[in-house]
């Protein structure tokens, strides 16, 4: 059986329309399925039309947060609820291609158990959108050695994958690369990011960003050595102008250097305050891990 992960939040005008194109496709395609719907503290009508669908049809379940917790937690619930022998993790408002589900899974009955939704084209796009979006992938590609750059959540996990990621103990976690991360035997399938049917899009760039930087933070430790790099620039800077000072005092031209001093200790004051920024961050990190709290409270489930 084939189980759809949809994670949703403030999708009401999208649940009708993503259950009966789901079913419509997979029932042509002869494919025994389950759609689970994890509401993530929507709030509007998302949970009242995911009960709704689940009274016509009850190959529909779901999952309902007792507030939002985020993507990457709705989307670790499905996979702990999920029942089938493989999951397919799809966008509640239909803009990675449902068609597409039907090719993936006939390249998991070829053995294959990580097959990859990879971007063609993202669609329409602002400009700084898109350039925010090649920088991240950018940064996470060179921090973890894997190029992300294309890739999206829209993924089919086999059962032994899906199993290893509900093995993984951490709290903070990034599914897109995570899958990556565990292995296995994988492929693509090409997509284009189709336009919304309905509804507006939840992501602002605040959220984007911040979402951004909390993924990078919990997979990747680059941004400590960072913290290293500047201390040797600095100390870099340091000798430098060191020379340069003992040169001068030995020629009998030194001068008084106020506005240098200055602009030294403003830089090398920006570098501290930098370093415990980034430590700080990850201090952060390691107290949300050993506190041990749940990734998510299910308040109601259904199915």
């Amino acid at each position: 059986m084939l189980s759809v992960i949809l994670p949703a939040y403030n999708e009401e005008k999208m649940i009708a329309v993503a259950a009966e194109t789901l079913s419509d496709i997979l029932d042509k395609a002869a494919i025994p399925f389950e759609l689970l719907f994890i509401n993530d503290g929507s709030r509007d009508k998302t949970w009242q039309e995911i009960c709704a669908a689940r009274e016509r049809d009850s190959r529909v379940c779901g999952v309902c947060f007792s507030r939002n917790f985020g993507k990457e937690a709705a989307m670790f619930a499905g996979l702990e609820k999920a029942r089938g022998d493989c999951c397919v993790v799809l966008d509640c408002d239909l803009q990675h291609p449902p068609e597409k589900i039907v090719e993936m899974y006939r390249l998991w009955e070829q053995g294959y158990e990580v097959v990859e939704g990879i971007k063609e084209d993202r669609g329409q796009e602002t400009g700084f959108r898109r350039f925010a979006a090649n920088a991240f992938y950018g940064i996470i590609s060179r921090a973890t050695g894997i190029d992300m750059a294309s890739s999206s959540d829209f993924k089919l996990l086999d059962r032994k994958v899906v199993d290893a990621l509900n093995a993984l103990p951490e709290r903070n976690v990034f599914f897109r690369a995570l899958s990556f991360w565990v292995g296995f035997k994988k492929t693509e399938v090409t997509y284009n990011v189709r336009e919304r049917t309905a509804g507006v899009s939840k992501w602002s760039t605040r959220s984007l960003i911040k979402y951004a930087i909390t993924n990078i933070g919990s997979f990747s430790s680059v941004p400590l050595h960072l913290v290293t790099v500047l201390g040797f620039i600095t100390l870099f800077i340091s000798i430098v102008f060191g020379i340069v000072a003992l040169v001068q005092k030995l020629n009998g031209t030194a001068l008084g250097g106020f506005t240098t001093v200055i602009l030294l200790l403003l830089f090398i004051g920006s570098i501290i305050m930098i370093s415990l920024g980034i430590i700080g961050y990850y201090i952060a990190r390691i107290y949300d891990e050993v506190k041990g709290r749940p990734r998510y409270i299910i308040e109601e489930y259904r199915g």
